[in-house]
């Protein structure tokens, strides 16, 4: 299979990638990255983590960082193992580690994968997100990568609830349609949902949600001022955009 080794973070860091085959990870994986912060040593779970971008760009930005890159497909988990030893990663290899297990598992099965309970400071996600029914890709990595369940934020979200330390943060990224089921699998796990907006120019519809919840917290729901891509002209990105796209600074949640 072909392959690539594409740059992220102004060449901070690199990730061996599919080419033309699976799920390519590009903007949407540093958005996620953007919304993890924390001054001191940290766990990091990246549920779903296809070639690892989105945990890398974390352990990369952040030096006491630890990440485990949890992805389903053996085929994807091998090219984060491919990207943990190039070359150019050795800067925080050590602190990366991976694992293939399925997200959805349960009880005895969970931790048998290796996902262990109340162990994470924060837990990250890009969930798949078309409607299994809509597999038009003839590329099955991909059709695989991109298929959405029934139940599956409740799935996914369970397990974040219990890897996850009491008041971590869950981060992840969606699309617009999913939010109804997002607010409905945070239930009573988790609070303080905060939900950004992510629209490709001024004036146009959103295209994505960044979504960030605090592990048993009670406080309310928040929307937040939308993040614009891009100016209404050009595909250059806005200041913020770029700022955050190449691990330049934190989308931090409010202070409450």
């Amino acid at each position: 299979m072909k392959e690539t080794v594409d740059a992220f973070h102004r060449g901070r860091f690199h990730v061996i990638q599919p080419k033309g085959e699976g799920h390519r990870s590009g903007v949407d994986a540093m958005l996620l990255a953007s919304l993890v912060e924390g001054e001191g040593p940290i766990s990091v779970a990246d549920l779903g983590a296809g070639a690892g971008a989105a945990g890398l760009a974390v352990a990369s930005r952040l030096d006491h960082a630890k990440v485990l890159l949890v992805e389903r497909s053996p085929l994807m988990a091998d090219y984060a193992r491919k990207t943990l030893a190039y070359p150019e990663n050795e800067r925080f290899a050590d602190r990366v580690r991976v694992i293939e297990a399925d997200v959805t598992l349960t009880g005895k099965a969970r931790l048998a994968a290796g996902l262990d309970d109340e162990v994470h400071d924060h837990v990250i996600m890009n969930p798949p997100f078309n409607d299994a029914a809509d597999r038009r890709t003839p590329d099955q990595l991909k059709a695989e990568a991109h298929a959405m369940s029934e139940d599956l934020f409740e799935s996914w979200l369970r397990a974040a609830g219990a890897i996850m330390k009491p008041g971590g943060q869950l981060s992840l990224i969606a699309r617009p349609q999913s939010i109804g089921q997002i607010i409905a699998a945070c239930g009573k796990r988790f609070g303080g949902l905060e939900i950004t907006a992510v629209h490709p120019r001024p004036g146009e519809d959103a295209t994505r949600i960044l979504v960030t919840a605090i592990k048993g917290s009670r406080a309310r729901l928040t929307f937040r001022a939308p993040l614009i891509l891009h100016g209404e002209t050009g595909h250059g990105f806005t200041e913020e955009a770029d700022d955050l796209n190449n691990g330049r600074a934190v989308y931090s949640r409010r202070k409450r």
